[in-house]
């Protein structure tokens, strides 16, 4: 299963997430579910490295499928919309296969 943990603070602004596990939805290569959550994810870090001036901490590990993204301590407005736009992408894909993707909020 795909964990997706997402802290959030008071201000309701996202301050980290982390994805590890594998969907087990199919076999490697062929997974769908792994695939959009990894587009999802990937898609949207590329959009804020490249659409802000934000400069998160990012961890990667591909064997266990651990991916780990800290929002700099500097708030940018244009970052938290794209990290919302990601959680609604994952959390579509968790309601069509929330058997192999599971969010959890934090």
């Amino acid at each position: 299963m795909i964990n997706v943990s997402i802290n959030i603070n008071d201000e309701g602004q996202v301050e980290s997430f982390d994805m590890s596990g594998h969907a087990m939805f199919d076999e490697h290569g062929r997974d769908i579910v792994c695939a959009g959550a990894s587009a999802v994810v990937f898609g949207s870090v590329n959009a804020i490295i490249n659409m802000t001036d934000a400069d998160p901490s990012i961890q990667v590990d591909e064997d266990t499928g651990y991916f780990s993204f800290t929002a700099p301590d500097v708030p940018d407005e244009k970052m938290q919309v794209l990290l919302e736009g990601m959680i609604i992408s994952l959390k579509t894909i968790e309601e069509e296969y929330g058997e192999h993707i599971r969010l959890v909020y934090k």
